[in-house]
């Protein structure tokens, strides 16, 4: 009897393990994947923007000549091969989870595949080649979300089944963790911005893909902070007013920024024809050339060469040229029609205007990061009304625990100031214009967002297909 129970155990233990390592072959093996593409695309675009350096250093002029033709190729590779590649790439990995769907009626291939992830690289790093102030974490969470799609679309039929879902908001998780080195901000975003689903349906494949992510990123890249380490001086509560002015005036910022660059897309949207966008996309590079013109080499790029002055550099005298380098160059470039991340220019733009506004406490070394730290997380949060995200993602990047209630605040000032801006982010705005575009929407906001909107009449409940299976397996997506 106690050898047949034994055997039996055996059985059943097996089994378990069999279904475990299956369901999460498919997370680990994206994972790496992911990882490794994050890595050479985050090398290519380092060497194109040190191409574009050097171009501009032969004259500064060349900029309106580089722009235009650069700015134009963008536009062209992503209007000619993948129309839903150009922007930031996160409302595209929103609008596929929203329309994910595991029973067959399943849309997400739209915005998720292999030809977007050729495209979104090429056509990001054509507007970099021209100085576009873009940046390439946007763009890396779309390219993640489509390696988990693809790797889901590969299963064979007898493998146990996968969430689709999952997959992508796992590889979204991932892409930012790869990105930024911030495992904790993969995480949260995945939890605070890309899904509505309870994170007991998936906590265990995002923590496998985030893990397996970073350290394969750190693997060849080695371990890093994606900012250092800034000074920081301990700060009491007496110094939080200067936090909630930061704090205010960034997240301001953030949202209204957002609005102009929403405003730009929806003129370009009506314009018929390619000529006629064409020409937009041309009058943006001589805009953006423009800018760099009056302002300096700041516009050029995702702005970590600003972040970096501002909290390395002593001799740093920030102005109001920094805040027009760092916000009229990313709108310029966002609204060309190319690809390109909104994440990195947000956060030298909340940068420089922290920056700005904390000359007028006359603070100390210390006390001056401090403000700027508060400046990127507020932006941030103003631009992706985040807040919990910004916080970790700023906190991961510099290392700087001791500052974490203070990030945190100016995340709550600034998401309830562009609150009063704009109830939506830009992500959500871009997803939703996504969404109703969509063949078979006929331009018509989709039903699960006007439910959102109006106030649900029942309590949601997620679908039979999406609860955590009670099983070893729970956490995994298995549907």
């Amino acid at each position: 009897m106690t050898a047949a129970l034994a055997w039996l155990g055996r059985k059943v233990m097996n089994s378990r393990m069999k279904e475990l390592t299956l369901l999460t072959l498919p997370y680990q093996v994206a994972a790496v994947i992911t990882a490794l593409i994050a890595v050479g695309y985050a090398k290519l675009f380092a060497l194109v923007e040190q191409v574009q350096a050097w171009v501009i250093g032969l004259h500064p002029d060349w900029i309106f000549v580089s722009a235009p033709l650069a700015f134009l190729l963008s536009w062209w590779l992503v209007r000619r091969f993948a129309p839903l590649a150009g922007g930031s790439g996160i409302p595209q990995l929103m609008a596929a989870i929203e329309v994910a769907d595991d029973r067959g009626n399943d849309r997400s291939w739209r915005f998720l595949n292999v030809r977007i992830i050729l495209v979104k690289m090429a056509s990001s790093m054509a507007m970099v080649l021209g100085g576009g102030a873009v940046g390439r974490e946007g763009p890396t969470l779309q390219i993640a979300g489509s390696v988990y799609r693809t790797v889901h679309k590969l299963l064979p039929p007898f493998w146990p089944k996968v969430s689709r879902k999952v997959m992508m908001v796992t590889g979204g998780a991932a892409g930012l963790s790869a990105a930024f080195n911030t495992p904790l901000g993969g995480i949260v975003f995945a939890v605070e911005e890309l899904t509505r689903t309870h994170i007991a349906q998936f906590r265990t494949a995002v923590l496998t893909a985030v893990i397996l992510a970073g350290m394969t990123a750190q693997l060849l890249l080695g371990p890093y902070l994606f900012l250092g380490y800034p000074k920081l001086e301990p700060v009491g509560f007496s110094f939080m007013y200067k936090v909630l002015a930061i704090g205010l005036c960034a997240g301001a910022s953030g949202a209204l920024f957002c609005k102009a660059v929403l405003l730009l897309d929806k003129w370009r949207r009506a314009l018929k024809g390619a000529v006629a966008q064409a020409l937009f996309a041309t009058g943006c590079a001589l805009a953006f050339a423009c800018t760099v013109k009056l302002t300096g080499t700041l516009a050029l790029g995702s702005g970590k060469h600003l972040l970096e002055s501002y909290l390395f550099d002593a001799a740093v005298d920030p102005g109001w040229r920094d805040i027009a380098a760092r916000t009229l160059g990313p709108l310029f470039s966002f609204s060309a029609g190319g690809a390109g991340g909104i994440f990195a220019p947000s956060l030298a733009g909340g940068a420089a205007v922290g920056g700005w506004i904390a000359q007028w406490f006359a603070p100390s070394r210390g006390e001056f990061n401090v403000l700027v730290l508060a400046g990127m997380t507020a932006f941030l949060t103003g631009v992706s009304r985040s807040p919990f995200t910004s916080a970790i993602l700023v906190l991961e990047m510099t290392d700087r625990h001791s500052v974490i209630f203070q990030l945190m605040y100016a995340a709550m000032v600034a998401y309830l100031i562009s609150h009063t801006i704009d109830k939506r982010s830009y992500y959500e705005r871009m997803k939703l214009r996504l969404l109703a575009a969509m063949p078979g929407n006929g331009g018509r906001e989709p039903a699960g967002e006007r439910a959102a909107r109006n106030g649900p009449t029942r309590p949601p409940h997620p679908p039979p297909h999406d609860d955590p299976p009670p099983s070893a397996a729970a956490g995994y997506g298995l549907g």
